[in-house]
């Protein structure tokens, strides 16, 4: 095989054409012509790369690139399936994250408008559990006040009708009425 190789080296050589006086001529089959040169060394060229099997490598690795890219291709459109399913997850929960926060703002809003009428209602309870206090201890101020002043008038009529009935009364009179003033009580009592 090795001769193959050497062979059109040999025949392209200036010293081979000018040999027994040969005048090289532009003929199709002729050695002298470049055009037909150039096609033997091509037409070798391609049976070395076909004898070392150069087509069907470069048909592997273009086959395992190829697959090499698919893959790639495969596992990148399955990222992105999953990133879009992992967006719409997100996007998701937070739709329902502000959901939520607005129902917790809702109740939240609703409970402090509860407890704020609540506390107005407790408020008015207290306050008017405060003016009944303060109205029963005013009536009983005023009651006391009556009492004492009742109290007052009846000991100074009492000192006054004592001046005036031992003034007016003799001793027996007074013995009189202390025994009907006895009689009295004693009869209530029982």
């Amino acid at each position: 095989m090795r001769y193959l190789m050497v062979l059109p080296a040999l025949i392209a050589t200036p010293a081979f054409a000018a040999e027994d006086g040969y005048e090289p001529g532009y003929g199709l089959v002729s050695l002298f012509n470049t055009d037909w040169v150039v096609l033997i060394g091509f037409l070798t060229f391609l049976s070395i790369l076909f004898y070392f099997g150069v087509p069907a490598m470069l048909g592997r690795m273009l086959d395992q690139r190829a697959e090499g890219i698919k893959s790639e291709l495969d596992e990148a459109r399955a990222l992105r399936e999953e990133a879009q399913t992992l967006l719409a997850s997100y996007e998701r929960k937070a739709r329902e994250v502000e959901d939520q926060s607005a129902r917790i703002v809702a109740e939240a809003k609703s409970n402090a408008e509860d407890a704020a009428a609540e506390a107005k209602v407790e408020i008015e309870r207290s306050i008017a559990r405060r003016l009944a206090a303060a109205e029963e201890q005013i009536a009983n101020a005023e009651a006391k006040a009556a009492r004492a002043v009742r109290d007052r008038a009846a000991s100074v009529a009492v000192a006054a009708a004592a001046e005036v009935i031992a003034g007016n009364t003799s001793a027996a009179d007074q013995n009189k009425l202390i025994d009907d003033a006895i009689e009295e009580v004693g009869r209530k009592l029982h």
